[in-house]
């Protein structure tokens, strides 16, 4: 299956960040910040299912953008040249198989990233990770909506998570996700499964981990709720700085008590209990 690759000329990152948020509402699967343009991937197919939504949203970019077609063989030549290890707050690293690996760190984490969102490079994945870090996890069971790589679930993981449940839409997400638990020696503690929230009835959490968009996070949080345990913290990230308003606002009508945020060029993440 072929991908297109949309190229948007931005004036800077602020834009580049705004274009980025917009465009998650569609099913991109992995964006790619340059210091004039961001290129935003998508499946051929699916892009079928939605051009003239995305492209109305161009038109009110003002901008002239280009859609370029890119043969699925060249995907993976194209993530290692630009895929560099992430290292967030000195106590964790995120790399590819092909780096060096980091023993210095407390906690390493192996992504092959593939056609998945969530290499650490974006500063939602970064932030959630950060988010991560500071918490307790050992004995607890809890779930990573929109699991993309499956990188949040391992980190909780390999911090001391029971079982993390990694939720994602996309197959390709799914697949990538199994076999990044598996190469980081977490399978047995993280399931992988395919699906949206209903994946998620019935099912009750320690924590639930969320970086999606700031969209899905207000359509879905009700059943994030729901799926808490009493004292469980919901983790949320994919949220531009000024929306974090509207995020606060939600979760405080469900009965959510607001603890954290934090913020990286221009992106936030929330956190707040029950």
């Amino acid at each position: 299956m072929n991908y297109i690759q949309l190229l948007i000329p931005t004036p800077d990152a602020l834009h580049s960040e705004i274009c980025m948020a917009q465009l998650a509402d569609f099913p991109f699967e992995s964006f790619e910040q340059e210091d004039t343009s961001l290129k935003a991937y998508i499946r051929e197919d699916r892009l079928a299912e939605c051009r003239e939504e995305v492209d109305a949203f161009l038109r009110t970019t003002g901008v002239e953008c280009h859609y370029t077609t890119i043969e699925t063989v060249n995907w993976n030549a194209l993530w290692e040249s630009n895929f560099t290890p992430v290292e967030v707050e000195g106590r964790c690293v995120i790399r590819a198989p092909f780096h060096d690996p980091r023993p210095d760190c407390a906690v390493e984490v192996v992504i092959m990233p593939k056609m998945s969102f969530g290499t650490g490079h974006h500063a939602t994945t970064w932030l959630m990770t950060a988010g991560i870090l500071d918490e307790h996890f050992r004995g607890r069971r809890g779930l990573d909506m929109g699991s993309g790589t499956g990188v949040l679930a391992i980190v909780a993981a390999k911090l001391g998570a029971e079982q993390v449940d990694a939720v994602d839409i996309d197959e390709w997400a799914y697949e990538n996700c199994s076999e990044n638990v598996a190469v980081n020696g977490v399978a047995d503690r993280v399931t992988p499964l395919l699906g949206d929230v209903s994946a998620i009835e019935g099912r009750h959490y320690d924590f639930i981990l969320a970086n999606i968009n700031r969209n899905i996070l207000l359509a879905d949080m009700d059943r994030y709720a729901v799926a808490l345990n009493p004292g469980a913290f919901l983790l949320m990230s994919g949220i531009l700085e000024q929306d974090l308003e509207v995020i606060h606002e939600k979760a405080l009508s469900l009965g959510l008590t607001p603890e954290a945020t934090r913020v990286r060029d221009g992106w936030a993440s929330f956190r707040c209990r029950k």
